[in-house]
């Protein structure tokens, strides 16, 4: 009777340690069941990765250029100034500069170098910006016209900002520059060009068709037509093209461009009834003659992307190591004069 009572206690203790451990594995399900999706790693640059590369590279800038020095002035001109607080202007000449801007690749990056310029008052002639070869970082090459002093205090303010890891002046080094064109040219010639720019997307110059008189003019409105055709009559203008004439003109003009464009290294990239594009690389003069010589045919369009640079790199050259092996050769006693 005793073991039975002992049973009997037990058996609830059993089945209340069953249900707890029932209980602790169904919450382990639901908690595992409720996990976060995984997440990707998180990337290993970030825009404050140029502030410590630039902490530890930091080195003592070179001082500014010297500005010159304006003439001597006269005591009216000395109290003058000074009374208005106006500083001298500076006689250092303008000139074109070329900066190249390594930068995180994040946006907004662009709108606050452009701001820095903007913000001392430059021009910026021409600005290209690409990724490079590295996932997290973009070149920038920026053209723009100012005084040496100037210049580079914009670009010590330029290499101050977050995101930016280096901005260097190519001026005054030797570089590689090209700039690419493109440029939409007629080939009926540039007395139809006009006529071209009102025809729509395809360039057609549109076929003047005669209206249908109604009624007959009146004396007056005779007299006013004639004497406007005798105010115009010494001005040229492009008579309709028969089909003949239209085909012989753009087979002449398209023969023109193709040796024009070969002898500057160009090529025709689009051919169309009345008008091609060309494709030209190369420095800043030469793509500028190029749009001379070609403006006499008819210029639709172009295109311009801005300057890109890249330094040489420097060779040593035969007279240096000639020098240096002079330099570290012995020399024979027997030949130093005496003395």
């Amino acid at each position: 009777m005793a073991s039975l009572f002992v049973f009997r206690a037990r058996a609830p203790s059993s089945l209340r340690a069953l249900a707890k451990s029932r209980a602790l594995s169904c919450s382990v399900r639901v908690s595992s069941s409720n996990e976060d999706p995984p997440k990707p790693p998180p990337p290993i640059d970030d825009s404050t990765s140029a502030l410590e590369y630039k902490r530890t590279q930091r080195t003592r800038p070179p001082p500014l250029p010297k500005m010159d020095l304006p003439r001597s002035r006269t005591a009216e001109e000395a109290v003058t100034n000074i009374l208005y607080n106006t500083p001298p202007p500076s006689l250092q000449p303008f000139k074109k500069h070329v900066l190249n801007c390594l930068v995180q690749n994040e946006p907004g990056v662009l709108s606050r170098v452009s701001g820095i310029l903007a913000g001392r008052g430059f021009n910026i002639d021409s600005l290209v910006v690409c990724r490079t070869e590295i996932r997290d970082l973009s070149r920038m090459c920026i053209v723009l016209s100012g005084q040496d002093g100037v210049v580079e205090q914009a670009r010590r303010q330029l290499e101050d900002l977050v995101p930016v890891w280096a901005v260097l002046d190519y001026t005054e080094t030797r570089t590689i520059t090209r700039e690419l064109l493109l440029v939409k040219v007629s080939i009926l010639g540039p007395e139809y060009l006009d006529d071209q720019l009102l025809g729509g997307p395809t360039h057609a110059p549109p076929h003047h068709t005669p209206a249908p008189e109604e009624h007959e003019h009146s004396k007056l409105e005779r007299e006013i037509e004639l004497a406007r055709h005798f105010t115009h009559s010494g001005e040229a203008h492009p008579t309709p093209l028969t089909p003949s004439e239209a085909l012989r003109l753009r087979h002449q003009h398209l023969q023109s461009l193709h040796v024009l464009a070969t002898q500057f290294g160009a090529k025709i990239v689009d051919v169309s009834e009345n008008s091609v594009i060309v494709e030209m690389s190369g420095k800043t003069s030469r793509v500028e003659a190029f749009l001379s010589l070609v403006k006499q045919f008819g210029i639709i369009e172009s295109a311009r992307t801005g300057l890109m640079a890249m330094p040489r790199t420097p060779i040593a050259s035969s007279v240096e190591e000639d020098s240096a092996a002079a330099d570290g050769a012995l020399v024979d006693a027997s030949l130093l004069p005496p003395g």
